[in-house]
């Protein structure tokens, strides 16, 4: 008999296009966001993102895999999270997101996750 997996589930909500690009990772290959979060799942974890853009009413749903791990008390002061990778991406958050955060992209100000 199969075992059916559970996907893990996470609600995401960015007040602020500033908030937005510090979570955001744009030199993954489909887009993907860092999650500042003491939950730590294993890498390759599946997991589904309901995500609330700022001056967005509703949520967009995209599945993405953990593709790094940063525990509490890393080096650096980096804040403990998870780097999920934008795997199925039907409602185009990463346009969406590109196109809210677009002139913060060039910015050099350091994001949580480079």
């Amino acid at each position: 008999m199969l075992e059916e997996q559970v996907m893990e589930s996470l609600l995401l909500d960015y007040p602020s296009e500033r908030e937005l690009y510090l979570s955001y990772m744009p030199f993954l290959k489909n887009g993907g966001v860092f999650i500042r979060t003491t939950e730590l799942l294993e890498l390759g974890t599946q997991v589904t993102l309901n995500v609330t853009l700022p001056d967005s009413l509703e949520s967009s749903e995209v599945i993405g895999k953990v593709c790094w791990v940063t525990p509490p008390g890393a080096q650096n002061g980096t804040p403990p999270g998870l780097g999920v990778a934008f795997e199925e991406d039907p409602e185009n958050i990463r346009g969406q997101i590109e196109t809210a955060i677009g002139r913060l992209l060039s910015s050099s100000d350091p994001t949580l996750s480079m």
